[in-house]
């Protein structure tokens, strides 16, 4: 099979005329424009007709240079959200520890508050952490004997009573918390200054009015306070509200159960009283005169009164003729 050019290029002119005509052309309508600005109109039209064509031969380029673009701005955006969720953390931590320095700051200001309003001396303490035994109700705090905190001191909050120093040790203590199950304490209802003894229930973190008769005037809500009469708990001290008083039918004692007032579960700064327990001095013997010594027997320190003698029975005889 013989091949042959197209007819294009058998017919007319060489093509190097064909290109040296189409030059000469091409350059005087350049002189022409320049000098007479004539085409422009044309240019326009011709670019307004060319410019679909332009846009779909630029479309592969665009697609191409579109999804580069995506993938480093996706790349771009998960830098940036990275970023955020680490500052975010890093923030977050930032804002609860200042939630924590300002509900301690707070929590201070209170005690402080309160500390200077009691008739005695006080000292801040910190809880260390709560005791091993998880049967009892113990906190263990940062202050001992080196700072004068002995036992039976009573140990409380800027809202009542927390409970008592049990346990000293030079730099650290103990106390038990009023909810113990063994803990105790006197307590005088504000409404009408009927006294009695709060008890601990234990891990359920409330107080029982034990031996209260049913017929007793005690409401919920009555606020009850120390009454000092233990020498231990200063007066006036807050201690609990009465949040249930069930009288049962026939029965002899009502069940009166209180929420302390202090936030024992809730606060880690508490005041120690350093106030020393007092206890009531014994009577004295009836008798000045009468000692015991060192192994217990009594002895005569001093006169003691005669006993009147013993009367003599009467005779048989007497008693017949005197009933006669």
């Amino acid at each position: 099979m013989e091949y042959s050019p197209p007819p294009l290029f058998k017919q007319g002119a060489s093509a190097r005329v064909k290109v040296v005509f189409f030059s000469l052309i091409a350059i005087i309508l350049l002189v022409v424009d320049s000098h007479m600005q004539s085409l422009a109109l044309i240019r326009q039209v011709v670019g307004t007709a060319l410019y679909p064509l332009q846009m779909a031969a630029l479309l592969p380029r665009d697609a191409l240079y579109g999804a580069g673009d995506y993938f480093t701005s996706l790349a771009s955006l998960e830098r940036e959200n990275k970023a955020l969720r680490r500052e975010q953390a890093t923030n977050a931590q930032t804002l609860q520890r200042a939630q924590q320095l300002f509900s301690e700051n707070a929590q201070l200001r209170r005690l402080l508050g309160t500390s200077e309003q009691l008739p005695v001396k006080s000292v801040m303490s910190e809880i260390l952490y709560d005791a091993r035994d998880v049967f009892t109700r113990k906190i263990v705090l940062d202050r001992g004997s080196r700072h004068d905190v002995a036992l039976g001191q009573p140990v409380i909050d800027d809202t009542g009573v927390v409970g008592q120093i049990t346990r000293v040790f030079p730099l650290t203590s103990e106390a038990t918390l009023l909810t113990d199950k063994d803990e105790a304490i006197p307590v005088q209802v504000v409404r009408n200054g009927l006294r009695s003894v709060a008890y601990g229930r234990g891990q359920s973190g409330l107080l029982d009015l034990r031996f209260m008769p049913s017929n007793a005037d005690i409401r919920k809500g009555d606020i009850l306070v120390t009454s000092g009469i233990d020498g231990v708990y200063p007066g006036g001290l807050s201690v609990a509200t009465v949040v249930e008083v069930e009288n049962k039918s026939g029965g002899t004692f009502a069940t009166i159960v209180c929420q302390p007032s202090a936030g024992i579960d809730r606060h880690k700064q508490l005041l120690i009283l350093l106030a020393q327990p007092m206890s009531a001095p014994r009577p004295p013997p009836d008798n000045p005169g009468v000692k015991k010594n060192a192994t217990g027997r009594t002895r005569l320190s001093g006169p003691v009164k005669e006993l009147p003698a013993p009367l003599t029975p009467l005779p048989a005889t007497t008693i017949r003729r005197a009933l006669q």
